[in-house]
């Protein structure tokens, strides 16, 4: 059996090499025919823990790379999924074209699995209509991602997973592909569950993120610290909020639940709502610069230093990042910015090692918790600090 993964990024890479190391023989798709190169000399484009190990496993076992679709049994597509800024649905230009590719070249009776996340009812308005016009007898499925950056590997291993398919024997077959290389449960069911099942996940935990950061707004008007508030409602048993943070990053949270909202405007008020708290966090962190800077007297020349451009800490993924989102406000354009794990010039005012970003600054917004600041923290004494993410215990660090 042969397997084509279409668009080798965070997620369709990592899926390639894992079924390639577990002796699928595997020939992975991507446009960019320079990433393209760049792996068939071996040379992965992002940091994972554990993907190096993988990728040589799945070179030994002869996976190879292409810029073309080819002809396969299983087309795995794993492309990009945002949502449309104005009217909120999900973008479906990249998952259509790939189809398209697959579809071009596709034999009879082959199967066509979706990973990329959807809202409910894409494969059938958007994917299914591309198989009936190609006049292909092409089943489908949908098996949505589930899986951490930073902690990527594992994942793929050990997290369950959901396939959704046209009907339960397709299915099977893909599950028995997938549990190749994953040890959780593997549940079957149709397409549409499955969807709806990915993109729920995802809204169960922005709406909780919301809460957190909406508390946090309570606590700073009442002079309370939300920190502790959280920790003595945890020792609660059915309790468990989570912390505030500056914003909400990555390819997953800030960006699937739209999906349900563009669909179902009139039936997510509250969607809607914890969506547009976090997005909001960005800025809130802005005025509690200015708030800060004028309580701790600081002149108009002071630099302000952002620590951190990725969306979580100890990765390399910028997606959606917080910090990308605070930059691009105009206020914002002067911020010095560091962050550990970005080797190249992406920002204005970008430096590249932590004491010649301390050096440079007078007060410091941690927007990441990245294990350097964490573990380097007395370097920070003599600033003024905004942590937003309560990961350093120093005296004087303000909070949001």
């Amino acid at each position: 059996m042969k397997i084509n993964v279409i668009g080798l990024g965070y997620i369709g890479l990592p899926t390639a090499l894992m079924l390639a190391a577990h002796g699928v023989s595997v020939v992975g798709s991507e446009k960019d025919a320079a990433r393209v190169a760049a792996l068939q000399a071996g040379e992965a484009p992002f940091h994972e823990q554990g993907l190096d190990d993988v990728f040589q496993k799945a070179r030994q076992n002869g996976i190879a790379f292409t810029t073309d679709v080819v002809v396969a049994d299983v087309y795995i597509i794993s492309v990009a999924t945002p949502y449309d800024a104005v009217t909120k649905k999900v973008d479906v230009t990249a998952l259509q074209a790939a189809a398209r590719q697959v579809l071009a070249v596709a034999p009879d009776e082959a199967i066509l699995v979706v990973e990329s996340t959807i809202a409910p009812g894409t494969m059938e308005a958007s994917v299914r209509p591309l198989v009936v016009a190609a006049g292909k007898h092409v089943h489908l499925a949908h098996a949505p991602e589930r899986i951490l950056p930073g902690n990527m590997i594992h994942e793929l291993e050990w997290n369950n997973r959901t396939i959704g398919a046209d009907d339960v024997a397709i299915g099977e077959r893909v599950k028995a592909l997938y549990a190749s290389f994953c040890r959780g449960e593997i549940v079957v069911t149709d397409l549409r569950t499955a969807e709806m099942t990915k993109v729920v996940e995802n809204t169960f935990r922005a709406v909780n993120i919301a809460f957190a950061n909406e508390l946090m707004h309570l606590c700073h008007e009442s002079g309370l610290d939300v920190y502790d508030i959280i920790r003595i409602c945890n020792m609660h048993p059915r309790v468990n909020i989570l912390e505030p943070g500056p914003g909400v990053g990555g390819h997953c949270i800030p960006v699937d639940p739209w999906f349900l909202v563009g669909d179902y405007p009139t039936l997510t008020p509250l969607i809607r709502t914890a969506l547009e708290t976090n997005a909001a966090m960005p800025r809130y962190v802005l005025r509690r610069i200015h708030e800060i800077a004028r309580q701790e007297h600081l002149p108009a020349s002071a630099r302000v230093g952002l620590y951190g451009l990725t969306y979580k800490e100890d990765v390399d993924d910028m997606r959606e990042s917080p910090t990308l989102q605070l930059l691009a406000l105009p206020e914002a354009r002067d911020f010095v910015v560091y962050d550990p794990m970005i080797h190249e010039d992406v920002v204005a005012h970008q430096v590249h090692d932590l004491d010649a970003f301390l050096d440079a600054v007078d007060f410091v917004v941690i927007m990441v918790k990245h294990a350097e600041i964490r573990e380097r923290q007395e370097k920070l004494r003599g600033k003024v600090v905004l942590d937003g993410h309560h990961s350093v215990a120093l005296p004087g660090v303000y909070h949001l």
